[in-house]
């Protein structure tokens, strides 16, 4: 079954929307990494510089302080980059300071060593681009920017029409050839498995026929919400009048169309507060910063929205009501709204009653 449904969603073209969204995904949980490389980097280049100021002959002048100040700005900047299209540009300013530096350095070490030093820095910043989070379009600009710093027939006296002209570049063309290739399929892998994680998690959590949260997704947040233990905490329960009657009558087909009816009402009516689809017809709602007569009219309105939907078979709904206590666990605070959603039933229906203790005793 797993196969079925990755070889299916492999075959789906992502939305835009997706997209966007998997970037800042991907950027979130790779910022670390990304403030590790571009540390890393610049301590590399550091030591490089210093090697070739001190054993090279050339001085650690003072552009050398320049671009250690330069780089170390950006990692700073880093820091505080939230945004994956922002990231995109860092990366670019980053690229462009660093192989400028390195131009800089290499030009300074005898002619015949600047070709296998040029070659060797274009590997290591194009393996550093292709497994950082960036768009395609910073991935080519980043591509662009390392081959034109870095580039090996630049004061160095190789000539491309003879043999290590030739080579390089040949091992330039299979160098660029492969990290493209690589970047593309490791974006492509990483996006289907981010479609296909975000896919099964609302499978579970969200149920297929109204597209709203599911049992499993409300009890996993109402527990966290009754956790924090904020002030005006309501627990309502609400169930579709007479459905097995629907049912029956006009066949299922028809009934889980006024399910998706009441959940659209609910889903409207109590936007900003937790709510689902239990099972069956029953469906709940937890309140939070509500007083009870604020709590009593917002589920009051819920009932008469769905009493004056026009679409047919026309419904009505019974709601339980139930003041959730510091320290009341969900199970409690479930039982008390059942108690109340039993009274609103039995009582004549279409009707929202609050609980009371009075409730448990008859109980």
């Amino acid at each position: 079954m797993f196969k079925t449904i990755e070889e299916h969603i492999r075959k789906q073209v992502a939305p835009a929307a997706l997209r966007a969204e998997f970037r800042q995904h991907e950027f979130d949980s790779m910022r670390p990494f990304c403030m590790l490389v571009f540390c890393i980097s610049l301590l590399i280049w550091l030591v490089f510089d210093l090697i070739v100021s001190f054993l090279g002959g050339q001085g650690f002048t003072w552009l050398s302080y320049l671009f250690i100040a330069l780089l170390g700005c950006l990692t700073v900047v880093l820091r505080f980059t939230r945004r994956s299209h922002h990231f995109d540009v860092l990366n670019l300013l980053f690229i462009s300071v660093i192989t400028l530096g390195m131009r800089l350095v290499i030009d300074g070490i005898p002619e015949p060593l600047r070709p296998v030093w040029l070659v060797l820095g274009v590997s290591t910043v194009l393996y550093a681009v292709s497994v950082l989070p960036v768009r395609r379009w910073s991935f080519f600009c980043a591509m662009a920017i390392t081959w034109v710093m870095l580039n090996p027939f630049y004061h160095t006296r190789i000539d491309a029409d003879e043999l290590e002209g030739a080579m390089l570049i040949s091992y330039a063309l299979f160098l660029s050839s492969l990290v493209i290739y690589s970047y593309l399929q490791m974006r492509q892998a990483k996006l289907h498995n981010y479609y296909l994680s975000k896919v099964l998690l609302e499978q579970a959590y969200v149920d297929a026929l109204t597209d709203i949260p599911n049992r499993r997704s409300f009890m996993a947040k109402a527990e966290r919400q009754l956790r924090l233990a904020t002030p005006g905490q309501f627990l309502a329960m609400i169930d579709i009048d007479n459905f097995k009657r629907v049912n029956d009558r006009f066949g299922h087909d028809v009934g889980d169309e006024v399910l998706k009816r009441v959940a659209v009402h609910i889903k409207a009516a109590v936007a900003g507060h937790e709510f689902a689809r239990l099972g069956g017809e029953e469906f709940a709602v937890l309140f939070d910063g509500l007083d009870q007569p604020g709590a009593e009219q917002r589920v009051g309105a819920l009932c008469e929205r769905v009493r004056e939907d026009l679409g047919e078979p026309p419904v009505t709904i019974s709601i339980g009501l139930a003041r959730v206590e510091a320290g009341d666990s969900l199970s409690m605070a479930l039982v008390r709204a059942d108690q109340a959603l039993y009274e609103a039933k039995h009582s004549g229906k279409d009707q929202v009653v609050m609980w009371s203790a009075k409730l448990a005793e008859n109980s």
